[in-house]
């Protein structure tokens, strides 16, 4: 009964259409068609990745000009030289994006090739581990709807992070054996 009474009222309802010999929507037949975009590696290669502590950002360079920038978290304790493990600072100097890990605990990440060994005599002197395991990387596998809350804030213990899909690009655009240079 119900499913013929909405019959009705859709019959009644497309009426008015049945006779209509204009189309309701026309082609637009000038429109090209859509040409996939070349790659981004496509048109410049990654020749070092900058950071700068301070301004919460990561720029990839191709030569001198920047071609990307991303906004970054840190961690909690984000001023100053990473100077043992636990810290929760990132590191600050010249280092070689060397290898990459696709199933990281958090989304995709990238190494850091710290400690140096200069990082490894400043810690010993101290009696420290100087820790390592620092990568630029996606945000907690698990984070699901919550992703919002990560935005702003320095949440890492150590590492920099940006949104997954910054890491996806930062993946394709930047080879390992890259250098990056972390500045205060």
């Amino acid at each position: 009964m119900i499913f013929r009474a909405f019959l009705i009222v859709f019959a009644t309802l497309l009426t008015p259409f049945a006779g209509a010999t204009e189309p309701l929507a026309r082609a637009n037949t000038r429109m090209t068609p859509a040409v996939a975009e070349p790659e981004l590696a496509d048109h410049f290669e990654i020749t070092q990745v900058i950071v700068h502590k301070g301004e919460r950002r990561l720029h990839l360079l191709s030569g001198d000009r920047r071609v990307r920038s991303y906004r970054i978290s840190l961690g909690d304790n984000p001023v100053g030289h990473k100077l043992y493990e636990g810290d929760s600072r990132t590191p600050e100097g010249d280092y070689t994006l060397d290898w990459r890990n696709p199933e990281s605990d958090f989304y995709k990440s990238i190494h850091i090739s710290y400690p140096s060994p200069k990082d490894r005599e400043l810690a010993q002197a101290w009696g420290l581990d100087p820790g390592g395991s620092i990568m630029i990387h996606g945000l907690p596998n698990d984070v699901g709807d919550m992703a919002f809350a990560y935005v702003g804030l320095d949440w890492t213990e150590g590492c920099i992070a940006v949104t997954n899909e910054e890491m996806d690009e930062i993946w394709a655009l930047v080879n390992d054996g890259t250098p990056i240079r972390i500045m205060p």
